[in-house]
């Protein structure tokens, strides 16, 4: 009733459209922080990021203006990421118990910080009750479909090989199986008050023909959407975030298969390429793509994609004008555990095994030392990932070393964050584009409730004066003539 009364008086005082409703969701006004839990703090010495490691740096992930928590898999997995799960209800080893977890969920909680869990439950790694060792007898009856993708068994980081299997998702005894886990994570003491539970998913590689196999079809319908509804009846806040398959707009995902949010990859490649045009083209079609009432996850590098400073040349001006226009962009903006600091990193070209992605996944740098205060080294013992590391000690890449730095990344990333915090219309407000007359001059703004925030960016390879243009001025400190890369922001007042 109270909301449906803030809703008409919302629209009455301020002539708000249809969509107002779905703007002031809670979850445009989220910063997301994602994890790559092997590897981001380690509690016992073991150089493996653990719960307790993770528990302990809260306030840090608090204090950079995130409100929430992506973490990568902690089911238990041959595979040193832990895709493709050997249980789906239970915790690595290396990772703590089943009582750090519940600790660390209620410290999060106590914080403020929502925690997402990555999921994914529609493969099982070798060692799971419904595995069986000839991959040629992978048999329905175990609800295993048959190898994954082309072979059975896939090489680690490490040389070893571990097998993986697809899961018939389209047996009702597996899908029973599949919602009964998720519902665990939702409410782990089974009571129904979902009291302990992660605040919401993150389903992986998310498809209603699983890798177009024509296998286990229409699972949009037949799977997902029956689980996510018992998920929102336990948790109406409950938020399932699904990693579109082919890194588009997400559409169909967002209407048929009732998530909450996808991944806005098309902005991200167009906000790589600083390209004024392209970063216009992409920010309209997610807009046109984005029905009332979903989102778009706003992000710039992830577990899988290289780095943000690698891919922009290592320059500090590229990154913090990429990263101003992906938090100017609608969206929750991610970021990815290290990304504040310009932690570095690229793809391993030349082999399928997963080790190809060890580069983007390195050890959260906390200290200088690359080997000290926690540092989840896990990698060490691998020569070529050691070897070939991309971030080394006294680099300048640290929470220690930017900390003490005014004018640090990292600070940097706080003060922006702050500003997004504190200024409603970059979280909910609507999106206008303006002065496209003016080549490589790129102006976003965000408007709400009488507030207005605009960024000026230049992306062009010429300075520009902005006294010969028609960008509103009023509020901006000189100087007036932005550089290449070079961007300022307005705040004004329209009422």
């Amino acid at each position: 009733m109270i909301k449906r009364i803030l809703f008409a008086t919302l629209l009455a005082l301020n002539a708000l459209n249809a969509n107002a409703w779905e703007r002031l969701s809670s979850f445009k006004d989220e910063a997301i922080y994602h994890i790559f839990f092997r590897s981001f703090a380690d509690s016992n010495g073991d150089r493996i990021g653990d719960l307790n490691g993770l528990t302990s740096k809260l306030d840090y992930i608090k204090s950079l203006g995130m409100t929430s928590i992506l973490l990568t898999p902690i089911l238990p997995s041959p595979f040193y990421h832990n895709y493709f799960p050997t249980d789906f209800y239970g915790i690595e080893k290396s990772y703590g118990t089943r009582g750090d977890y519940l600790k660390f969920l209620r410290e999060a909680h106590k914080r403020g910080l929502k925690v997402y869990l990555d999921i994914e439950i529609q493969y099982v790694g070798e060692g799971h009750p419904w595995w069986t060792k000839n991959s040629n007898h992978l048999l329905r009856r175990n609800h295993v479909v048959e190898p994954f993708l082309t072979q059975a068994k896939w090489e680690s980081y490490d040389g070893t090989w571990h097998g993986i299997a697809m899961i018939d998702l389209s047996r009702p005894q597996t899908q029973r199986e599949i919602e009964r886990a998720m519902l665990f994570w939702a409410d782990p003491h089974g009571d129904g008050s979902g009291r302990d539970g992660a605040d919401g998913f993150r389903i992986d590689h998310m498809m209603d023909d699983l890798d177009n196999k024509g296998v286990t079809k229409n699972l949009f319908a037949n799977l997902w959407q029956p689980i996510f509804t018992k998920l929102r009846a336990l948790n109406p806040e409950f938020r399932i975030i699904g990693e579109q398959s082919d890194w588009g707009y997400g559409k169909d995902w967002l209407t048929r298969g009732d998530v909450d949010a996808v991944f806005a990859f098309p902005l991200r490649g167009a906000i790589l390429k600083l390209d004024r045009d392209g970063i216009i083209k992409a920010l309209r079609e997610t807009a046109t793509n984005t029905p009332a009432g979903k989102h778009q996850i706003t992000f710039l590098e992830n577990h899988d994609t290289d780095r943000l400073m690698s891919s922009l040349d290592n320059d500090a001006r590229k990154v913090k004008l990429a990263t101003i226009i992906m938090l100017f962009s609608p969206g929750t903006p991610l970021l990815y555990y290290g990304e504040e600091i310009g932690m570095r990193g690229v793809t391993r070209k030349g082999t399928l095994s997963d080790g190809a992605h060890v580069p983007l996944r390195e050890a959260m740098r906390w200290n200088s030392s690359e080997t000290s205060g926690g540092a989840a080294t896990w990698y060490r013992g691998d020569r070529l990932s050691w070897d070939t590391r991309y971030n080394r000690s006294r680099d300048g890449v640290s929470v220690e070393e930017q900390s003490r730095k005014p004018l640090s990344l990292l600070n940097w990333h706080r003060a922006f964050l702050k500003m997004r915090n504190e200024r409603a219309e970059l979280r909910r407000g609507e999106l206008r584009i303006e002065c496209q007359k003016t080549p490589g001059l790129l102006c976003i703004e965000r408007s709400w409730d009488g507030q207005r925030s605009t960024l000026i960016a230049n992306l062009g390879d010429q300075p520009i004066d902005l006294r010969k243009t028609r960008v509103d001025m009023t509020s901006a400190k000189p100087p007036v003539v932005l550089p290449p890369l070079g961007f300022t922001t307005v705040h004004t007042q329209i009422n």
